[in-house]
């Protein structure tokens, strides 16, 4: 399995005027997962347009709902357990290496819909930085430290 590249990646933490994050429960599992949005980066999609196509597509944020705060330096890189390798993905990838954005959410809670037609969270919720990475699953929970940690200075 380490033969298997990384998918590419762009990931979104979304900060409310209270500096709380975005988080969603994930719909695709029986797992308490919580995490930020999240998803790969089409073929020619530079990892901004993706973050924000992403961000439309998991959360139903309009981009004008939203201004850039920061990007992360680099890239954080991931790997699936064992036992997700060749269930996820089509069994192509072994994980993801993601470019992170930081957001501030300009808009209301009503500008959030998880509705979408690629729906990936069945609830939502604002959450303290600290907790986003308590509530993730535990495969992820290193690199949600590596994230908040490259955006320390940028959170509201």
């Amino acid at each position: 399995m380490n033969d298997l590249p990384y998918r590419p990646c762009a990931g979104i933490l979304i900060a409310n005027s209270a500096g709380q994050i975005f988080v969603g429960q994930r719909i695709d599992t029986a797992v308490e997962a919580w995490q930020p949005p999240q998803g790969g980066i089409d073929p020619g999609e530079d990892a901004l347009t993706a973050a924000l196509r992403e961000m439309r597509e998991e959360t139903g944020i309009a981009p004008d709902k939203v201004t850039l705060i920061a990007e992360a330096p680099g890239e954080f890189h991931y790997d699936l357990p064992d036992e997700l390798i060749g269930r996820l993905w089509k069994g192509r990838w072994r994980g993801q290496r993601q470019r992170w954005f930081l957001f501030r959410f300009e808009g209301d809670d009503s500008d959030i819909d998880i509705a979408t037609d690629h729906q990936e969270f069945r609830a939502w919720r604002w959450t303290e930085p600290a907790q986003v990475i308590e509530l993730a699953v535990d495969f992820k929970r290193q690199l949600y430290r590596d994230v908040m940690a490259a955006f320390a200075d940028d959170l509201p």
